[in-house]
Parts: structure tokens; C-alpha cells; sequence
């Protein structure tokens, strides 16, 4: 049986998340859990989830990402981040996109961080020749 579908198309921040994420080379958009996801590839890996929150307090406005582990202290210590149920095990953060105005250009920096941690070579040779989001913003 499906998940639920957890969002709607205009929650608050999707539509740029969307628009940044979708500007990896090769990314894609595949629900998961009654969630957007952004993929690497057809069968890539997720570099982003939109919507997950923590047991009890849930984000629906958010994006989880896959900081380097150097920064990881620092998000940690904004009032802004989070650890999420089930992911921050593996090294996730939330960024909640209500706690404060959205600093998309940070966004564009966390998502390129994420994507360059599980993509593959080939992928992460074609975002240092053509360049991504966070080149862009």
C-alpha cells in the first residue's frame, strides 16, 4: 500500500527547493514516504527530502541534507537545524524553512554539499564542468 501524500505543491519553500535541487546534473523527483525526495540519477542516491521533521515535531516546511562532517557542529548549533527521526543517525540535518527567512543561496550550498557526497564520479565530474545551483544563485 502507498504512503499518503504528506505536501502539497505550493508548501512554503518547495517550488525553490525544487527548482534549486532539479539543477544537480541528472537529478530527479521521486516521492518517498508521502515525501518529495531529490535523487543522483534515475538510481541514485537521495541528496534531499523535503518535509521530515522529528517524532512529535514534525517540519512539513523543511529540507534534510547531507552536511560534510565539518560542518555539521555548526548547523547544529543554529536554531534553524535539527536532527530528524530516523536519518540524523546517518549524518542528516534539517533546515526549517519557518524558523527564519530562507537564505536560498545557503540552501543552493547545502544541497551541493549533499549531492557531492553521493554522487557518483561521473555525476560530480559533469557538476565541476557545468557547474550547479550554487554557482548559479
Amino acid at each position: 500500500m502507498a504512503h499518503p501524500r504528506m505536501y502539497d505543491d505550493g508548501d512554503l519553500g518547495l517550488a525553490e527547493l525544487r527548482r534549486l535541487a532539479l539543477g544537480f546534473p541528472a537529478a530527479i523527483e521521486k516521492e518517498a514516504f508521502g515525501r518529495p525526495t531529490f535523487r543522483a540519477g534515475e538510481k541514485g542516491k537521495v541528496f534531499a527530502y523535503f518535509g521530515f521533521g522529528r517524532t512529535g515535531h514534525p517540519r512539513p516546511f523543511s529540507v534534510l541534507v547531507l552536511p560534510d562532517d565539518s560542518e555539521r557542529e555548526a548547523l547544529l548549533q543554529d536554531d534553524r537545524c535539527y536532527l530528524p527521526s530516523y536519518l540524523a543517525s546517518a549524518g542528516w540535518i534539517g533546515l526549517d524553512f519557518e524558523a527564519a527567512e530562507v537564505d536560498w543561496q545557503e540552501v543552493a550550498e547545502l544541497l551541493d554539499t549533499s549531492y557531492r557526497r553521493i554522487a557518483s564520479r561521473s555525476l560530480l565530474a559533469r557538476l565541476d564542468a557545468e557547474g550547479g545551483p550554487a554557482d548559479d544563485h
